[in-house]
């Protein structure tokens, strides 16, 4: 028994010694510099976890997640990403010469931003998805479907066909547009924080810190 309370005391020291490793300087809003017609910023809040926006374009994206404060460096990581961005609502032989996908959403207005591969025995059938979220081609056999987001170019499924089928309808999943991190890298500076973004190629960028 003491030496189980031993134990517990160690375990509690060392955390508090982890806590306090962290300059109380560091919790604030942080806004990215330097990257043209981009707006992002990350909040790094006191209770070791953090908010991340993003927006390009017409795309306004966010994140979220816990930091750490390790080696001199913080640490952003967020829930594990979904394996899949899409769902197969329908798979089916349809009466027609036509293979067709689908994509359904409420939004409508969505829809023509997404694109998709129809693998084939004959290659790849590549297209864009009409007002409707349709993307047709002559009826042939299919062995594979990938779906993308032309508004968040990373986020693409893969979904492999074993049937005969020539229509297949899917639905998107609602974390399509969040920002997942894994392992992102920043160290403190005088004004702010220079590192990586976790949309962005490169690991040289900078955020000011927010007064």
């Amino acid at each position: 028994m003491k030496q189980t309370r031993y134990l517990l005391a160690l375990m509690l020291l060392a955390g508090s010694a982890a806590a306090a490793q962290v300059p109380k300087s560091i919790p604030g809003e942080y806004h990215l510099q330097g990257v043209m017609e981009t707006a992002s910023a990350i909040l790094l809040k006191p209770d070791s976890t953090f908010e991340l926006y993003f927006s390009y374009g017409a795309m306004d994206r966010q994140g979220h997640g816990k930091w750490q404060f390790q080696d001199g460096k913080i640490i952003l990581n967020s829930r594990p990403r979904p394996e899949r961005d899409f769902a197969l609502v329908t798979s089916k032989a349809a009466s027609d010469d036509f293979t067709t996908i689908k994509i359904v959403d409420s939004n409508a207005q969505i829809l023509p931003f997404f694109e998709t591969l129809v693998k084939t025995p004959g290659g790849e059938k590549y297209g864009k998805m009409s007002q409707e979220g349709i993307f047709q081609i002559p009826k042939t056999k299919t062995t594979g479907i990938d779906l993308f987001f032309s508004l968040a170019p990373e986020r693409y499924t893969s979904f492999p066909v074993q049937s005969d089928d020539n229509y297949f309808e899917f639905r998107i999943e609602p974390w399509i547009i969040e920002i997942f991190v894994e392992n992102i890298v920043l160290k403190p500076e005088k004004d702010g924080l220079t590192g990586e973004h976790p949309l962005l190629k490169g690991d040289a960028f900078s955020y000011e810190k927010m007064k």
